[in-house]
């Protein structure tokens, strides 16, 4: 009988044993891993985006037997920059994209939509639609963006920003007359500092310079000025 009650409080005292072991282990297991979550980054997305004001223009605007309604169409992007992470290349055949910090749109949606506010209130047409709009038109613009990324040297960082446009005739059959031109347009900005805000300061200057001159490229085109 004695026996019995012996081994049976022995067991009772191994099962006791190990419990407060598991019990430890998961305190220690829990407080561990609450000093690696402090001493790790505490990480988060960031976005950012293009802000400058439309610029108005001192030409005059197309004479009215030109009067010009421009459509602008869905511009589409070069392969490697179609996507909303920002993209950085700090050496030749190399292009590496931030992980953390992203554009709040990609770069088609960017120019397609700052290059019809620009033309919009340029003031050197009759009118500017954007590409959702149903509303006849006698012109179209579009293109492609060629470039949009952060250029990294030893001495700055630089924003990168490059656009084809072809304007054209709308309802134009004849190949010969529907295509008015098709130019490339290009701007760098050295950013201020170096780090991903800067370098949207630095692409919308960019945005802004280019936008400026493919509405002045337009406005001549159409005049003939």
């Amino acid at each position: 009988m004695l026996s019995r009650r012996y081994y049976s409080k022995q067991k009772t005292d191994r099962r006791r044993a190990v419990r407060y072991i598991v019990i430890i282990l998961i305190a220690f297991s829990l407080a561990f891993s609450g000093c690696v979550q402090l001493k790790q980054p505490n990480t988060k997305f960031e976005y950012y985006t293009l802000e400058y004001d439309a610029l108005n223009s001192d030409k005059p605007p197309v004479p009215d037997h030109k009067s010009t309604i421009l459509k602008i169409k869905h511009f589409s992007t070069a392969p490697i920059y179609n996507t909303d992470r920002i993209i950085y290349s700090d050496q030749q055949f190399k292009r590496t994209p931030y992980f953390y910090h992203k554009w709040k749109v990609k770069p088609a949606e960017f120019v397609t939509y700052f290059l019809s506010r620009d033309l919009k209130e340029s003031g050197l047409f009759k009118a500017v639609l954007p590409p959702t709009s149903g509303s006849l038109y006698t012109h179209t613009v579009e293109g492609t963006v060629d470039k949009f990324l952060e250029l990294d040297s030893n001495d700055s960082w630089e924003a990168v920003l490059s656009i084809s446009v072809t304007l054209q005739v709308a309802r134009e059959q004849d190949i010969d007359k529907k295509v008015i031109f098709q130019r490339s347009f290009s701007a760098r900005k050295k950013c201020k500092e170096k780090n991903p805000l800067a370098l949207a300061q630095a692409m919308s200057l960019a945005m802004a310079e280019v936008s400026e001159k493919i509405g002045i490229d337009i406005h001549g085109a159409l005049t003939g000025k």
